[in-house]
Order: structure tokens, then sequence, then C-alpha cells
């Protein structure tokens, strides 16, 4: 029985510009929003699309990844016939094995795909928070009688050249793909979400492959040969929330933008449109009578006792007695102890902050930076852990690192 269109999600990103989050954890399972990982994004978007096939293209440190996915229940994607697949490289016969750019690991799995036999295919990014729904995307895609379309966002024109953009005609039909030029033509974005049919993406990665001098990738090669072959493009305007949490500060904004559903766009709190997850399973979150909690994202399983201010916890944080966390992303497990001040930082899984341990600092003009520590480290009591910080290894007590 053939499916009308499945999803292929590509999540073998490194994420090498977020440092200390991504040494040991593949970017599409770096925690987001308290109690989600950026990967739930557009498994959500699928699931709440009707979209029951995903290929998970994994690469990068996929072990978390795996496990976090396993076989699909959070996200009702357990299915006897599609469901949800991680598709890590392999070797073949052939001899080919790591996936050498976005067009190669779709190409390595053709045989998946044609289990299915769409008439369409979606290609998705793992590292993007956004909802948007990919019907909507279809219909547009079999109005238009495309054979390949991208969703594009309006971007700043003093920023458009830091993207890849899409030149339309006024019938948003593309004649031009510019690849983060120096002179933009236009201000459409891509999202690097794309729907092909299935018998062009196919022709079109076969040729790819066959072309030794490709660096198999979609926005490289693919579809500059779609232009250069002059088949329907089209590019799908999206208004909703979106962002490439691609850096430390991208994270961190997104995060604090959990805050402020009303005016940011993003609301994870939407009964209509909801992101699963597979959550932690623990106990309710408990805050003492002399703790203070303002304009916060609390998870479960958090002990408050200290003083909490715009900041996102997710589950099993304990901050203690005389505590003050703000402006901060603390992620699931950590312990900030009694004394500590924690300001505008991003810290990781598992980290211990000592007694009286202080970590970033509220922006000023001169100093804007995001401290960061990484998974598993321990901070030692008294120490001081500057703006700009990046943190991989344990600080002894009353060391400072700026």
């Amino acid at each position: 029985m053939a499916k009308e269109m499945i999803a292929m999600l590509l999540a073998g990103g490194q994420g090498s510009r977020l440092y200390a989050l991504t040494e040991k954890l593949a970017k599409p399972a770096v925690p987001f929003g308290g109690k989600y990982r950026i990967i739930d994004f557009p498994i959500s978007n699928c699931v709440n699309s009707g979209i029951d096939t995903v290929g998970v293209l994994t690469q990068y440190q996929p072990l978390v990844l795996n496990e976090y996915i396993g076989n699909g229940q959070p996200w009702d994607l357990d299915r006897l016939y599609g469901g949800i697949h991680v598709l890590p490289p392999y070797q073949k016969a052939s001899g080919s094995d790591w996936y050498k750019g976005t067009a190669n690991a779709i190409y390595q799995n053709i045989s998946f795909i044609e289990r299915y036999d769409p008439e369409y295919v979606i290609i998705l990014s793992g590292d993007q928070i956004c909802k948007q729904d990919y019907n909507e995307f279809l219909e547009f895609h079999k109005a238009k009688q495309a054979e390949f379309s991208v969703a594009v966002m309006e971007v700043p024109w003093e920023e458009a050249g830091r993207f890849g953009l899409m030149v339309t005609d006024e019938n948003d039909r593309i004649t031009e793909f510019q690849e983060k030029p120096k002179n933009p033509k236009s201000n459409l974005a891509s999202m690097g979400i794309y729907i092909f049919n299935w018998d062009i993406l196919k022709k079109y990665l076969e040729e790819d492959e066959a072309d030794p001098n490709s660096e198999n990738d979609f926005g490289n090669n693919i579809i500059p040969n779609l232009l250069r072959d002059n088949r329907k493009m089209y590019a799908h305007r999206f208004s909703g929330y979106w962002k490439d949490v691609g850096t430390i500060s991208s994270l961190w904004e997104a995060n604090m933008e959990v805050l402020d559903p009303e005016n940011s766009g993003i609301n994870l709190f939407d009964d209509e449109w909801k992101v699963y997850s597979r959550n932690s399973g623990m106990n309710a979150h408990k805050i003492g009578e002399n703790a203070v909690v303002e304009n916060s994202m609390i998870t479960d399983g958090c002990r408050i006792n200290g003083a909490v201010k715009h900041s996102v916890l997710f589950a099993g944080v304990k901050v203690e007695e005389g505590a003050v966390v703000e402006d901060a992303v603390i992620m699931g497990g950590t312990t900030i102890k009694a004394g500590a001040v924690v300001k505008h930082c991003i810290i990781a899984e598992n980290v211990t902050v000592g007694e009286n341990a202080v970590v970033g600092a509220m922006p000023t003009e001169e100093e804007k930076g995001v401290a960061t520590i990484g998974a598993n480290v321990s901070v030692g009591a008294g120490a001081k852990i500057g703006p700009n910080a990046m943190v991989r290894n344990d600080v002894k007590d009353g060391e400072e690192q700026w």
C-alpha cells in the first residue's frame, strides 16, 4: 500500500557551534524548552500533519538520539507499516558507508523510501525549532503542480546574506538560488524544508551520486541542478515561528522566547498543536515556602527553594535555599547549591554548581555573552565563571574562568 508522502529527517548534525553542549550529543538531541529535545519539533509536526512514516537519518553521536526515539511510541509512531525508523549510515558491499552530504544521506536510503512507494517526499531538518503544518505545504505543492517546493521565510534584508535565498517571480516560481550572497536579490530564506515528487528526487539523487565532483548536498548541488533543467520549482512562504538554534546565543534566545508565547510566536502550551516528547516520568515539581518563582518554566521533578526569575528549568533541577537563578536555561538533573548566583547562561545536564559560586552575569554594553557549562561538570564552591566562558571540565573551589 503506497503512502502519499513520507518524511526524511536529517538528524546527523554535529552542531559544532554549540561547543560544550554537543561534544557528546547530536545537535537534534540537545534539550530545549524545559521538557523537549530539538528533534521533538519536526517529529511532532509530522504527527500533527498526519505523516505516519518518518526516517530519521543519524550520524554524529547518535546514541542518545537512538535511545530517545526508541520505537516512536511517545509520538504515536510505533506502527506495523510505517512509523519512525532510525537510519544510520551502513556499509554496503559496494563500499560507501559514512553519509557524505545531505543528498548522499537520502541517496543511501532510497531502498527505505521505495518500501512505501510514496508520491511525495518531504525532507526536514532535525535542528530547528519550528511549528509548521506540512499538509498546508503539500497542498501548495499540488496546487502549483510543482516538482520541487521549498519552505521559505522572509528575513530582514540586512540579514539576508546569511541564508540560502530563493529568488522568485510573481507566482512564487523559483528563478534563481543564492547561497549566502554578498548582494542578495531576495529576502526569502530557505528553511531547509523541501517537498519533492519522489520520481524527480530519485532521478536527481542518482545523477548527483554519479558525479564525482559533487559535494552531494541539496543546497550546493541538487537545487542548482533542478534550476539548470528548468524544473517546476516553487517557494512556499511560511509566517510562523522558525529558529535555527545553531549557536549558543540563538539557543538561549529561543528558550527565553518560550516564556513569552504571546509576543514570540512559539507557544508550547497550545493544545491544538501539541509538541510531543519522551517525558522524564518524574514526580511533580515542588516549590518551597521560601522560594520565589517569577515568569519561569518549571518542569517535572524540580525542587525550588531559592529564587528563579525568567528562566527555563528542565526535569529534576534542584535550586537550594539562597540560590539565585535569572535569565538562565538549566538542563535536566542539575543542582544549584545554596548561595550560588546563576545568570544569563546555559547549564547542561547533570551539572553541580557549588555553594556561593557565580556563573555568568547579566549583559552590559561591553559584555553580551552567554556563559555555557557542559554536561556532568562540577563547579566548585565559590568559583566564578565569566559571562563568555565555555566550561567543559570540572572547576575547582574558588577557581575563576573567563
